[in-house]
């Protein structure tokens, strides 16, 4: 029976993302679609105390998964995230960690003819550093409307110059680089990450801190508000149901007429109340 040779090389790279998937308990996927040889071999070297990242074609990464099924159950769920230009990562950092870590390792870059753009690119109003010129034509030419003010251009108003996902023509990436702008995002970008059987994907590891803090304060002010509705006394809100059961004893002895401090300093104030009322209609 014939059997396909399988080369040297290849079979040495499926054997290397097996013993890596063995020692670590975290395997992901990223991206590395548009990153400039330099800024990736800088960002392998920042992250290479706590993080390996190995690079190899699809095929290799589908077997060396499949093959991985027996002993990480749901490892190769990974396949189905493969994207762009992907890459196997291996590291016992926390997943939510590395996803931090990943996200603020991104740096801005400027926008390329033929790239898709990353989100809706815009060219705020105010002035320019361009004295009136044949640049005029050029912002015109990508729907931008220009003005002179103090000897220099203004741009009028924002303007949209192109929306998320369509193609930056080169005239446009010309435009956004001499005015500085630098929409596109240069980044390992996480795609998912399997840790004991579960995969986490783009769209839990892709939230800043600052989300999870304000759902937590959400989450904590809520419950607050439910315990102190339904009475359940804590550490934190016992002061608050004290102050609430007071002041609901006192409305209830008053509009009971029931004899407590409460009534009597009412029926105290209105009487001086009174009192008061009637000694101004009898001076008048």
């Amino acid at each position: 029976m014939y059997k396909p040779k399988v080369a040297k090389k290849k079979l040495a790279t499926v054997q290397q993302i097996l013993t890596l998937a063995k020692t670590h308990p975290i395997v992901g996927i990223i991206n590395v679609q548009n990153i400039p040889a330099p800024q990736l071999q800088r960002m392998r070297l920042q992250l290479r105390d706590n993080v390996t990242i190995l690079m190899a074609k699809k095929s290799l990464t589908y077997l060396a998964l499949d093959s991985l099924e027996h002993e990480k159950k749901g490892v190769s769920g990974l396949k189905a995230k493969l994207s762009g230009m992907p890459a196997l990562v291996f590291t016992a950092q926390n997943p939510f960690r590395l996803a931090s870590v990943l996200r603020k390792s991104r740096s801005s870059a400027p926008a390329k003819a033929g790239q898709a753009a990353p989100k809706d690119i815009w060219v705020p109003a105010g002035q320019t550093q361009f004295t009136p010129g044949p640049i005029i034509s050029e912002l015109a030419s990508v729907g931008i409307k220009t003005g002179v003010e103090g000897g220099k251009l203004a741009i009028k108003q924002d303007v949209l110059v192109v929306k998320e996902g369509e193609k930056i023509n080169q005239k446009l990436a010309g435009v956004l680089m001499k005015l500085g702008i630098q929409p596109i995002e240069i980044g390992l970008d996480m795609l998912a990450i399997y840790e004991a059987g579960v995969i986490y994907g783009k769209d839990v590891l892709d939230v800043p801190e600052t989300k999870h803090i304000d759902d937590l304060k959400r989450a904590a002010a809520e419950a607050e508000s439910l315990a102190i509705h339904i009475a359940y006394p804590t550490r934190d809100n016992i002061k608050k149901l004290l102050a609430k059961a007071h002041i609901s004893a006192k409305g209830l002895a008053i509009s009971k007429q029931l004899i407590s401090d409460a009534l009597l300093q009412k029926l105290v104030t209105d009487a001086e109340r009174e009192a008061l009322a009637i000694r101004k209609l009898i001076q008048k």
